[in-house]
């Protein structure tokens, strides 16, 4: 029965771009082909993290409107208590929530949620809870989750984002994983989908009575679309004169927020010539960070002068600066025993969102006699080659969980770097600040905690490993009548929220 239920809905799919739009529907356009996962444990990409976050809760919550992890706050457990090591959290959840399905949420469907998260093969976030020892049922409304050690930003494990989002322990059995968001999926297929209210959700009955995706991946279309007024909510270009053009709309609303992807060019300390010290600290010196920023535009580009993203826990701007200057670069150079200077060179990325800039960067180098070798292939084979230790300039950009642990860890330890079993993105071959990195990860005590983490990103500064450019934020555009509902700052999940308060006015 229920195969032919979901049959029959998505049969209905074709109709959406053209039905009336009814009051309170919220028409978004993202940028995909299609949806993707609807498996809140599979989610990683924007066009998936988003739906399925409106469709599921936390124990914990980044506040709408929020990505800072200073902020969270608690959603499905009424509250929560954390041991004095950092180890244990126990977790007393609210009466009268329900799963979409009716069925009310209790402690085992919150231990079998986690497990899950946890589990290799039912979840792409299980390396995240890698510490995570034990969950245990200590009564029908609480939970309390062991962890090995203490890990950084451990409150984000349990909150509205990634393995963290709660499902039915009927979940695996029924094929789909039931949520107790304001949302629940009715049907997805092809470039639709369709999300219907959920009027008991705990927090209350939403404004909304529906939401209708189309998954649209050209850029020139899905403006296209919104202009005509087919949608009420679509993800913009992250473009300084495609924001600038979209303001000037009439009745329109051009969304820009964090967390963004955070632009490094990482220098290989290894790579002769750039295993000296003095030529690495020269690269610093010709580059004009805020120059670069202006390039791109800083509407959506915001420079900023440390290895750790802007936003992070434990981010810091109390680190070494390296002022624009090509005559010290070219003195440092001479020091170094390179009077003519030097040659380097760089496998850069094809796309639009790369070249461009890395020509930037090349143009400046050559004012300080540094030459930038460019070898510039499609974007499956920069990462490939990156990978093989192949470039001594790199230029990367990410988002991570918005702790200081996540970026130094993956891009600046040296078990993360290329050629090791343990490899991540560390194509620095940074060393510099493992023993901080290390210790900060298990400090329980937030205040030294975070006194570790800003030691690290000035010795990794001082050691040259790096040149932190700019963070790229997340841009969004909306109808003036769609009021969210919240002031949006930040999003963790790729997307505005869409909550019970959000409605079309």
């Amino acid at each position: 029965m229920a195969s032919r239920t979901w049959l029959a809905l998505a049969a209905t799919l074709p109709l959406l771009a053209t039905a009336p739009v009814a009051a309170q529907t919220l028409r978004v356009g993202m940028i995909a082909d299609t949806m993707g996962t609807t498996d809140p444990h599979r989610a990683t990409a924007s066009q998936d993290k988003a739906p399925m976050s409106w469709a599921h809760d936390g124990l914990l919550r980044f506040p709408p409107g929020s990505a800072d992890p200073a902020a969270i706050e608690p959603d499905l457990a009424e509250r929560f208590e954390r041991s004095a090591d950092g180890r244990t959290f126990t977790f007393h959840l609210r009466a009268n929530v329900r799963f979409h399905d009716g069925s009310p949420l209790e402690a085992e469907d919150v231990a079998f949620s986690l497990r899950r998260a946890a589990h290799a093969a039912r979840s792409s976030f299980a390396g995240d809870y890698a510490a995570m020892t034990a969950v245990e049922v200590v009564d029908a409304r609480t939970v309390r989750v062991t962890l090995r050690e203490a890990v950084a930003g451990a409150q984000g494990l349990f909150a509205n984002y990634h393995g963290g989002l709660i499902v039915s322990r009927r979940a695996d059995a029924a094929g789909y994983q039931q949520g107790t968001g304001p949302f629940r999926l009715a049907s997805h297929g092809g470039a639709q989908a369709r999300m219907v209210a959920f009027d008991d959700h705990w927090r209350g009955r939403p404004a909304l009575r529906a939401i209708d995706i189309r998954f649209i991946n050209s850029d020139a279309t899905r403006e296209l679309a919104f202009t005509a007024g087919e949608l009420d909510l679509i993800s913009g270009r992250r473009e300084q004169r495609w924001v600038e053009r979209m303001k000037a709309q009439a009745n329109t609303v051009v969304d820009v927020f964090s967390p963004g992807e955070f632009r490094t060019l990482l220098i290989n300390t290894r790579s002769p010539p750039l295993n000296d010290p003095r030529v690495r600290r020269a690269l610093q010196h010709a580059l004009d960070v805020p120059g670069i920023a202006r390039f791109v535009g800083l509407d959506v580009a915001t420079p900023w002068p440390s290895p750790v993203p802007p936003g992070y826990l434990g981010a810091t701007q109390d680190v070494p600066r390296f002022a624009p200057d090509p005559a010290r670069a070219r003195a440092l150079l001479a020091e170094a025993g390179h009077r003519d200077g030097i040659t380097i060179r760089a496998v850069v990325s094809s796309i639009n969102s790369q070249l461009p800039i890395m020509e930037v960067v090349q143009a400046q180098l050559r004012r300080a006699n540094i030459r930038l070798d460019m070898d510039v292939v499609e974007h499956p084979t920069y990462h490939a080659r990156i990978r093989e230790n192949l470039s001594q300039l790199t230029f990367y950009g990410a988002a991570r969980y918005p702790v200081a642990d996540s970026y130094l860890s993956q891009f600046y330890h040296s078990r993360s770097a290329p050629g090791l079993p343990t490899m991540s993105l560390n194509f620095a071959h940074c060393s510099a600040a493992d023993e901080e990195i290390d210790a900060a990860r298990a400090e329980p005590d937030e205040a030294r905690q975070m006194a570790l983490w800003a030691t690290a990103q000035r010795k990794i500064l001082d050691a040259g490993c790096s040149v932190p450019l700019f963070d790229l934020k997340q841009v969004w555009v909306r109808r003036a009548n769609v009021n969210l509902g919240y002031t949006l700052t930040g999003a963790l999940n790729l997307g505005p929220a869409v909550t019970f308060q959000t409605r079309v006015e």
